[in-house]
C-alpha cells in the first residue's frame, strides 16, 4: 500500500517522507495502525501549487488550505484519516513521529534532517491508516558529514547546536544583511549537503520565509 500512496501523494507534487506505527498515546483515532508523512515532492512542487486556486485567489494562508484539501482527498482514497501541523493548539507531534519513521533524524542543530530532502524537511500533513505498514529506516545524512556546515552558516549565530534563538533570528532579518536570507531561505538549511541536492526552488523558500518572519 504505501507504493500505492506514493503515486497517488506524486500526482499532488508530494512524497512519502516515511511511516510510522502508531500507539494509543499518540491520541489518533482509535484503530489507527500507522501514519505516513507526506511532504513536497521535489523538484516540481512550487510550479505546481502556485498553479492551485489556493494560490490565485490571494486568501490568507495558500498552502495550508491547499494542503488540507489535497490530503483530505487522498485520505479519502486510501481509506485514511487526516492528520495535519497546523490548525492548533493543541499541534500534533509532528517532530517525534517524523523521527520515529527512521527517516528523519535530529541535525546537530536539532532541526529535523531527512535523508532525501536533508534540511528542507517539510511535513504537510499525514495519513492515519489501519494498516500495519513497513517501516523504511535508513542513516542518517548527518553520518559521515565531518564539515558540519550548519553549525556556522546562521549570520547571527541565532541557529546552533544550542537550539533556536527565534529572537535573534528575527531581529536579524529586520537588517539590510538579512535580506539573503529572507529570499534565498535559511542559510543553515541551504547549507545542508543533502539539501541541495533537493532542489527547492528559492520562490517557494522566499514564501516560507516572509510567512515566518511577520
Amino acid at each position: 500500500m504505501l507504493d500505492q500512496i506514493a503515486a497517488g501523494a506524486a500526482g499532488h507534487a508530494l512524497a512519502v517522507l516515511g511511516a510510522c506505527p502508531v500507539t494509543a498515546e499518540d491520541g489518533l483515532p482509535e484503530g489507527t495502525r500507522t501514519l505516513v508523512l507526506l511532504g513536497p515532492r521535489e523538484p516540481g512542487f512550487w510550479p505546481r501549487f502556485v498553479e492551485s486556486p489556493e494560490w490565485q485567489d490571494r486568501a490568507p494562508d495558500p498552502m495550508d488550505r491547499w494542503s488540507r484539501r489535497v490530503i483530505e482527498s487522498l485520505a479519502r482514497q486510501f481509506e485514511a484519516e487526516p492528520v495535519f501541523p497546523f490548525g492548533g493548539p493543541p499541534y500534533w507531534p509532528f517532530y517525534g513521529w517524523a523521527l520515529r519513521t527512521g527517516r528523519s533524524f535530529a541535525s546537530p542543530v536539532r532541526l529535523l534532517v531527512h535523508d532525501e530532502a536533508g534540511l528542507y524537511f517539510s511535513c504537510r500533513g499525514a495519513l492515519a491508516l489501519r494498516e500495519v505498514l513497513p517501516v523504511q529506516a535508513s542513516r542518517s545524512p548527518c553520518e559521515g558529514c565531518e564539515a558540519q556546515p550548519c553549525l556556522t552558516a546562521c549570520p547571527p549565530r541565532a541557529l546552533t547546536a544550542n537550539g533556536y534563538d527565534v529572537p535573534a533570528c528575527h531581529a536579524f532579518l529586520d537588517t539590510a544583511a538579512g535580506a539573503d536570507c529572507l529570499s534565498r531561505g535559511c542559510a543553515v538549511r541551504r547549507a545542508c549537503p543533502r539539501s541541495q541536492g533537493h532542489a527547492r526552488m528559492e520562490a517557494q523558500s522566499a514564501y516560507h520565509m516572509r510567512q515566518f518572519h511577520r
